[in-house]
């Protein structure tokens, strides 16, 4: 099959299958006389995987030993509950961190007016990070709020 076949088939576009191979992620497809790539049935399953770890949310790395691992009918599954269990927790941090950043949005949304005042509780607490503002204290490191709302 060729490469929109392939794609089509696998749920990956033909950019990202491009890029896979590129980056040694998959293997780059053997080509026609003529220069076109040519894909398999396995080649398409391959892909399918990429794809299904990927939309788990699993970094590039983690998705080459996860292949490895998928490819080798001699692993240990103590390996992959491993990389999964790892995965996990990694989310289960984002997801606090999320949530944290919710509550202090919302505490800073709820201390606001909201009407032709032109004091904000929001824009007061983005410039005051390391302050208090209206019940949600703010972190100075990058990209990170933490608060809970009141």
């Amino acid at each position: 099959m060729n490469i929109g076949e392939a794609a089509k088939r696998s749920g990956v576009s033909v950019k990202m299958i491009r890029h896979y191979e590129a980056i040694g992620l998959f293997p780059a497809a053997p080509r026609s006389e003529a220069g076109y790539r040519y894909y398999t049935d396995n080649d398409a399953s391959t892909l399918r995987f990429i794809r299904a770890a990927r939309d788990l949310g699993f970094g590039l790395d983690t998705i080459r030993e996860l292949l490895s691992l998928w490819q080798n009918r001699g692993r240990e599954s103590r390996e992959v509950k491993a990389l999964a269990l790892a995965h996990i927790s990694a989310l289960e941090a984002k997801v606090a961190e999320l949530n944290g950043m919710i509550g202090t949005l919302r505490t800073l949304a709820t201390h606001c007016h909201g009407d032709h005042r032109p004091d904000c509780p929001i824009l007061d607490g983005l410039s005051n990070k390391e302050r208090e503002v209206a019940g949600a204290v703010i972190s100075s490191s990058p990209r990170t709020f933490k608060g809970e709302a009141k």
